[in-house]
């Protein structure tokens, strides 16, 4: 079954850019990642270009709406994914646990719901 493990922080939370603490977070990731691929339980991952960047789209009155910025105001912003292939629930929130963001972040674990025919 599929997994999407999705990180979340608060940019205050996570180590300052060119830091030997950002050098140490982005060398755990490498290596999280490898060890995902390895595994073969890695399907798909990728970091998210910052908030700053991101637009919200919704469709009122058949008009579209794009507002700048995410969907809600929060404190911890999405950051990234991965999406990994696991037995189960249990071997999902493992790997969950050994991504860097969450010794300062979290990161929620979503069964992929699965359409036949698609």
């Amino acid at each position: 079954m599929q997994y999407m493990l999705l990180i979340y922080s608060s940019l205050e939370a996570a180590p300052a850019e060119g830091t030997p603490a950002q050098s140490a977070i982005s060398a755990a990731y490498f290596a999280f990642s490898q060890k995902a691929l390895e595994a073969g339980v890695m399907q798909a991952g990728a970091p998210l270009q910052g908030v700053d960047t991101a637009t919200t789209v919704r469709v009122r009155s058949g008009e579209r709406v794009i507002t700048d910025g995410p969907f809600a105001e929060t404190k911890e912003h999405l950051l990234g994914y991965y999406l990994l292939d696991c037995a189960d629930l249990d071997e999902a929130n493992a790997w969950a646990a050994q991504i860097p963001t969450a010794t300062y972040g979290s990161i929620e674990v979503r069964p992929v719901l699965t359409i036949p025919g698609m």
